[in-house]
């Protein structure tokens, strides 16, 4: 069973956790949020 997880912005440690993760099978990255400027 895979361990779900959110990443709460996606700027520069965002990145590089769903870059070490991407490949692991045990990791399921269910979603991502992000502040923007309008």
């Amino acid at each position: 069973m895979a361990l779900k997880v959110v990443i709460n912005g996606f700027g520069r440690i965002g990145r590089n956790v769903l870059r070490a993760g991407i490949h692991n099978p045990e990791i399921e990255f269910v979603a991502t949020n992000d502040l923007t400027d309008t």
